[in-house]
């Protein structure tokens, strides 16, 4: 009987158990998340940012020295669209944000589906402590407080940007003053930047102030400005990433390219100072609006050179943009490209207009347009007649691109070219940012976000 009696109370429990797991119809009760949290102004002491509720940046939110915010896969975080959240990490903090790709990291707007616009925050700003050529400790830009320059540390860690995307950030805060969706100031090679997505940024999606951090997997979508933008001295490598440009969404006050590549005006017009601006780069896939686009459209250059910067950018794809594919402006820039100092190899180019452009009265003296596609055609570059003739399956379908190469493309042919001999870059048998069956996005990205249930 006591036996009994125990089975009959243990058969009690299991059923309230049971019942306690289910809803009025039936279905398992699904957890509810937490609460949302403002992630505090100021982080003194490490923090981490937990998945199981959404965090809300803001104003201007600072990750201070010695401080390490981690973030954990598959976290969501929310900027109030009346402050603009703008997240700093500062010199001497670091940002740990690895997520997976079923599980990525999302910094996005905090309004609500079919609401969400570009600007609608400030964006991620890093500050580290690696070398520029700025000749004193200058403001980082866009109204954000934090300094950089000087610094003497070119393997200086940031932290970890991986499997993460940035959405609707990008602000100007006055003319050549912005926030950018992700802005890198002096940020040392210690720091890991991989797989990466930036969507629908105001102004620039990448931007490196000098400094020597690496990526691989970067992707910018949609941004208004310019996609990657290199000045004051940078000297890293970046290695499969891809420059999509959206038809009538581009900066009118300014060009929108898919590379920007500076010196400081002054630079430009004394010469090169240490170190000289020189992005390493290879197996881009740069992608233009083809003509269908509004007449004002300034989406112009897959990739501007110029103010006496040095290059190497092998390997990759141009399709699509409206003034040219390929362009050098300054004496220096060109002297720089004819004696072997920046080089341009192995690539697949094309424009509406020029793929190859001598963009003003300073390069021109170095050399033309035409010389240049000569120089660029004995060094392995194709020049495409159209963008059919790069062989990339939907290149086109602005919410599900497609960049891979069908069987045939060029970008399966030709000999890949290291552009520097360094172990960072991976050997491929391909030009552009991907191979004929390894779609790295799958998964992870997000071409449509603006109707994405957070």
């Amino acid at each position: 009987m006591k036996n009994f009696k125990a089975l009959l109370a243990s058969s009690l429990i299991l059923a309230a158990t049971f019942s306690a797991c289910k809803k009025n119809d039936g279905d398992p009760i699904i957890e509810e998340p937490a609460a949302p949290e403002a992630i505090p102004s100021t982080v003194t002491t490490s923090r981490t940012l937990t998945a199981d509720r959404v965090w809300i940046l803001r104003g201007e939110t600072h990750v201070q020295s010695g401080a390490v915010l981690t973030i954990e896969a598959g976290t969501v975080i929310k900027s109030d669209v009346t402050s603009k959240g703008a997240l700093v990490i500062d010199k001497g903090a670091r940002i740990e944000a690895v997520g997976t790709p079923d599980k990525p990291i999302v910094f996005t707007s905090g309004r609500g589906v079919g609401d969400r616009n570009p600007g609608d925050w400030a964006g991620i700003t890093i500050i580290g402590n690696a070398p520029t050529n700025r000749t004193s400790i200058s403001n980082v830009e866009g109204g954000v407080t934090g300094t950089f320059g000087l610094g003497t540390v070119p393997n200086d860690n940031s932290g970890t940007l991986k499997y993460v995307r940035v959405e609707y950030a990008g602000i100007a805060f006055s003319a050549n003053s912005e926030v950018n969706a992700l802005s890198f100031y002096a940020v040392g090679s210690g720091t890991t930047l991989d797989h990466i997505q930036v969507s629908y940024a105001k102004d620039d999606a990448f931007e490196f102030f000098g400094g020597t951090v690496n990526g691989k997997y970067l992707i910018a979508y949609g941004t208004s400005d310019d996609d990657f933008d290199f000045d004051f001295g940078y000297s890293g490598k970046i290695q499969f990433a891809v420059s999509y440009k959206l038809a009538n969404f581009f900066d009118a006050a300014d060009q929108s390219n898919g590379i920007e590549c500076d010196n400081e005006p002054t630079i430009a017009a004394t010469g090169p100072s240490s170190p000289i601006t020189k992005p390493i780069l290879s197996n881009f896939t740069f992608v233009g609006t083809n003509g269908n686009d509004n007449a004002a459209s300034t989406n112009n250059f897959a990739a501007r050179f110029r103010r006496a910067t040095r290059f190497a950018l092998n390997n990759s794809i141009m399709i699509g943009y409206k003034a040219a594919g390929f362009s050098i402006e300054s004496s220096q820039t060109a002297a720089d490209y004819v004696s072997g100092a920046a080089t341009f190899k192995n690539n697949l180019v094309h424009a509406v207009a020029n793929p190859y452009f001598s963009g003003d009265a300073s390069a021109q003296g170095i050399i033309t347009s035409a010389a240049i596609k000569t120089k660029a055609e004995t060094e392995g570059n194709v020049t495409l007649t159209d963008v059919a003739a790069a062989g990339l399956k939907a290149p086109f379908t602005a919410t599900a691109p497609d960049l891979m190469p069908n069987a045939g493309s060029p970008a399966l042919a030709g000999t890949w070219v290291s552009p520097d001999g360094s172990s960072f870059f991976t050997t491929v048998n391909y030009r552009g940012a991907f191979s004929a069956t390894d779609n790295w996005t799958t998964g992870w990205t997000n071409y449509n976000p603006g109707a994405k249930v957070y």
